[in-house]
């Protein structure tokens, strides 16, 4: 299937609070409630294989149905299943969605009209970030890691590319649910070099969690 056309317009959705997937960055899950069992099973019939990830929201008027509006579509592209009858799966991410209404229904677990129109770069070759400072921003996380003492490969983290080293960050970070979803909504790479940057800054200052509320 080619992921610069023909997706589905609508998608089975996993509401998650705190789990990021990004553009052609790779989210593991662990599956064990019934009603997402069903939605893999239902998934792993289709041939696109695509799970919609998206954040709850509370918070009124910035979302529908307990929903953030935007979220990220990923390809089941490896699953195992376990022992006690839990699947371990792995989403690849293909592209941003937004969200244009729930739709009601019989199904166990819910599922939305969406529309890609607009995230159409999340679709095409890696991101390059032009204005990164690799080495202000290695030292800045080198920072923040040795805040949290916390270990890093840095042997990975200095050979990754830009987008590859941005995004892992950005998925894997214990920043809040509404910092998480300011990353996911970025614009561009750029834009979320800076948003990373920012979270890392205001944490080091001592600050809480969803500084960009």
């Amino acid at each position: 299937m080619s992921w610069t056309k023909d997706l589905p317009d609508v998608l089975p959705v996993f509401p998650l609070t705190g789990a990021l997937l990004l553009p052609r960055a790779r989210l593991p899950l662990q599956i064990f409630e019934p009603r997402y069992l069903a939605m893999l099973e239902d998934c792993l019939k289709t041939d696109a294989r695509l799970i919609g990830m998206i954040q709850p929201n509370e918070v009124e008027g910035r979302g529908g149905h307990g929903l953030h509006v935007i979220g990220c579509a990923g390809r089941v592209s490896h699953f195992t299943e376990t022992d006690d009858g839990r699947y371990l799966i792995t989403l690849s991410g293909i592209s941003r969605f937004r969200i244009v209404q729930e739709i009601e229904g019989f199904s166990p677990y819910r599922r939305c009209q969406v529309s890609f129109d607009g995230f159409e770069r999340d679709r095409s070759s890696q991101r390059r970030d032009q204005s990164f400072d690799r080495a202000a921003f290695l030292a800045l996380l080198d920072r923040f890691f040795r805040a949290r003492d916390v270990e890093a490969d840095w042997k990975t983290l200095e050979d990754a590319d830009d987008e590859l080293l941005v995004n892992s960050l950005s998925m894997l970070l214990d920043f809040g649910p509404e910092d998480k979803q300011a990353l996911l909504e970025a614009p561009s790479l750029a834009t979320r070099r800076e948003t990373l940057v920012t979270l890392m800054e205001y944490a080091l200052r001592g600050g809480e969690k969803d500084v960009l509320q």
